[in-house]
C-alpha cells in the first residue's frame, strides 16, 4: 500500500507531495518499528525497494518531484541494508539520533517551503557517501577473485558495478583490471583500462603488470611512457612490474634502462626494487651486475639472498652459491624452502652429488619439510651424474606422488646417458600423468627407435596423430641494440635469413675445427611410408 501511495505522489504537484509525504513518514515509522520486531520477515521492505528502483530508475533526470522521492529511496538503501538491527532501532526511534530517519524527515516535513538546492545537496551527500561504501565492497570482492583467478565468480561484480554506476571508481576499474590479468585475459583488462575516466598510479601500474606477466616489455615501456606524459608519478611497484618483463623476456638492455629510471626516480633504495633487478640480472645473464646491486643494498631479506643463490645456481657457480648460503648462515638469517631449493640447484649444475643430498638432508635440521621441487632437483641431480638407477630408486622411495616434472627429468637424463629402459618407464609414468603431452610421446618413440622397437615406436606416432598432437617449435633469440631478436625452428620470416645462414654454417666449420663430431641418429617413424627422421647433433 506504501509503494502505491508513493506512486500517486509523483503525479501530484510537490505542495500537496509534501503533505502525502507526512503521512507516509508516519505509516514508514510504523512500518520500521514492526519490522525490526520481525527481522526475518524483511524480505518485504527488499521487494518495496525493488518497486521503488522501477519506479525512480536512476538514468532518469530529475525533476523537483522526483527528488523528495529519490532522497527517501537512497536514504532506505543506504541505512536499512548496511546497519545493524541496534543501531537501525536507535536511528528511527532514538532522540538524540544526529541524522536519523526523524531528523530527516521533521526537516523535510515541518518547513512549509523547501529549499529544492539544500535538497538536492543534502541526496548527493547521502549518495557519495553510499558511494563510499559500494565502491568499497565491490573493490573488495573483484580482488578476491582475481586472487584465486576465478573469472567466472568476478564477472557478477562487474556487472553489479555497471548497473550501479560504481564502474567509473577507479579502485574498482584497478581491480577489474588485475581480476582479468590473472585470469590471463589480457585483452580484457586492456579494455577496463582504456574505459577508465580516472586514472591513478593503481592502475596504470595495474595494466603495466598486466603485459609484464605476458612478458611483453616494449608495451610495458611504452605504457611507462604515457604514464609519465599524463603527469603521474610511478611507485616501486610500478619498477617491478617492468623489471618482472625485462627478466621473463631477456630483455637486459631495457632492463638497464628500467633501472636507471629507478636511479633517477630514487627508488633504487627500495628492497623489493632492488631484488627485481638481482632477478633481471641473472636471468639475463649478467650475473656480476647482480652482484653489484646485491653488495650494494642497505638491507637484505630472505628475497635477496634466495635471488643471489637462484643467480649463481643458474650459471652453474656451484661454489659460489654454496658460499653465499653458508655467508647467509653465519649472519644468521634463517633459510626457508627457497634457498635450499637454490642450493640443491647449483649442486646440481655443478655436479656436486654428494654436496646436494647433504644439503637435502639438512632441511629436516631447520625444522623444513622437502616439497616436490626439492624431490625433482634430487632426481635431476642423480640423474645428470648418470646415477640412473638410483634416480628411479629415490622416485619410489618418495613419502609423496611424484609428477610430470619427476618423470620428466628422469627421462631427459636417460635421453642423456642412453639409459633406454629406465626412459621407457620414464617416459611411460609421465603419459599416465599427462596423456596430451606431444613432447613425451616424441621422446618414447625416439627411445624405441633407439632400441629397434619399430613397432612400438610406429604405434606412439600413430597414437599421437589420431589425437592430434603436436609439438612447439623450439626457439631462441638474441638481443642487439636493444632489440630482442627470436628465431622458431623451420621459422623463415626473418627478412636477413639470407646473411645468417652463412654465418651458421661457418658457426658449424669452426666446430668441426675444434674437434667436435657429427652424431646422426635416424628413426623409422613409419613402415608403410618409409619416412625416417635424421637427427643431428654435435658432441
Amino acid at each position: 500500500m506504501n509503494i502505491i501511495f508513493l506512486q500517486t505522489c509523483r503525479k501530484k504537484k510537490p505542495c500537496s507531495a509534501l503533505q502525502s509525504l507526512k503521512t507516509l513518514s508516519i505509516i514508514y515509522r510504523s512500518f520500521c518499528s514492526q519490522k525490526l520486531k520481525q527481522i526475518s520477515s524483511s524480505k518485504s521492505l527488499h521487494k518495496a525497494l525493488r518497486v521503488l528502483d522501477i519506479i525512480s530508475p536512476r538514468t532518469r533526470d530529475s525533476t523537483k518531484t522526483e527528488v523528495h522521492l529519490r532522497l527517501i529511496q537512497d536514504f532506505l538503501q543506504t541505512d536499512s541494508k548496511h546497519l545493524d538491527s541496534q543501531k537501525f532501532n536507535h536511528d528511527f526511534t532514538g532522540t538524540n539520533s544526529t541524522f536519523g530517519s526523524s531528523n530527516v524527515f521533521d526537516q523535510l516535513l515541518d518547513t512549509p517551503v523547501v529549499d529544492v538546492e539544500k535538497l538536492i545537496s543534502m541526496h548527493h551527500d547521502l549518495h557519495r557517501e553510499r558511494l563510499k561504501v559500494d565502491a568499497s565492497f565491490l573493490s573488495t570482492a573483484v580482488t578476491s577473485c582475481g586472487s584465486t583467478r576465478n573469472i567466472r565468480g568476478g564477472a557478477p561484480y562487474q556487472c553489479l558495478a555497471i548497473r550501479t554506476g560504481f564502474i567509473a571508481n577507479v579502485y574498482v576499474g584497478s581491480s577489474l583490471i588485475t581480476l582479468y590479468s590473472k585470469c590471463r585475459v589480457i585483452i580484457d583488462a586492456y579494455k577496463v583500462f582504456e574505459e577508465m575516466p580516472v586514472r591513478n598510479v593503481v592502475s596504470w601500474t595495474a595494466i603495466i603488470a598486466a603485459f609484464a606477466q605476458e612478458w611483453q616489455v616494449d608495451m610495458c615501456l611504452e605504457l611507462y611512457r604515457m604514464m609519465r606524459n599524463s603527469m603521474l608519478e610511478p611507485n616501486d611497484f610500478t619498477f617491478t612490474s617492468i623489471l618482472s618483463a625485462c627478466t621473463g623476456s631477456g630483455a637486459l638492455g631495457q632492463g638497464r634502462s628500467a633501472h636507471c629510471q629507478t636511479i633517477r626516480m630514487g627508488f633504487f633504495s627500495y628492497i623489493q626494487v632492488a631484488n627485481s633487478l638481482i632477478s633481471m640480472y641473472c636471468k639475463c645473464g649478467n650475473v656480476e651486475e647482480a652482484v653489484y646491486v646485491f653488495n650494494n643494498m642497505h638491507g637484505k631479506d630472505i628475497v635477496s639472498w634466495n635471488s643471489m643463490i637462484a643467480g649463481y645456481a643458474q650459471h652453474g657457480l656451484a661454489v659460489r652459491a654454496i658460499d653465499l648460503f653458508e655467508e647467509m648462515m653465519k649472519q644468521r638469517v634463517k633459510p626457508d624452502a627457497i634457498t635450499f631449493l637454490g642450493v640443491i640447484s647449483s649442486c646440481r649444475h655443478g655436479g656436486l652429488v654428494e654436496e646436494g643430498k647433504v644439503y637435502f638432508d639438512s632441511m629436516a635440521k631447520h625444522g623444513l619439510k622437502p616439497e616436490l621441487d626439492h624431490y625433482s632437483c634430487v632426481v635431476d641431480l642423480l640423474g645428470r651424474a648418470g646415477l640412473l638407477e638410483e634416480a628411479r630408486d629415490f622416485i619410489k622411495q618418495m613419502p609423496i606422488y611424484p609428477n610430470a616434472v619427476i618423470w620428466g627429468s628422469l627421462l631427459s637424463s636417460c635421453r642423456l646417458h642412453g639409459g633406454v629402459w629406465i626412459g621407457i618407464e620414464a617416459a611411460e609414468s609421465r603419459l599416465l600423468l599427462e596423456p596430451e603431452c606431444a613432447a613425451t610421446h616424441v621422446q618414447l618413440a625416439n627411445l624405441y627407435a633407439s632400441v629397434r622397437c619399430w613397432d612400438q615406436a610406429a604405434r606412439v606416432r600413430k597414437l599421437m596423430k589420431d589425437k592430434g598432437l603436436k609439438t612447439n617449435p623450439g626457439c631462441s633469440w638474441i638481443e642487439i641494440m636493444n632489440v630482442v631478436y627470436r628465431f622458431r625452428a623451420e621459422d623463415k620470416s626473418n627478412t636477413r635469413l639470407s646473411e645468417i645462414l652463412p654465418v651458421l654454417d661457418f658457426l658449424v666449420d669452426q666446430m668441426k675445427t675444434l674437434g667436435y663430431v657429427l652424431e646422426v641418429h635416424e628413426e623409422e617413424v613409419d613402415d608403410a611410408s618409409h619416412k625416417r627422421t635424421t637427427l643431428l647433433s654435435y658432441k
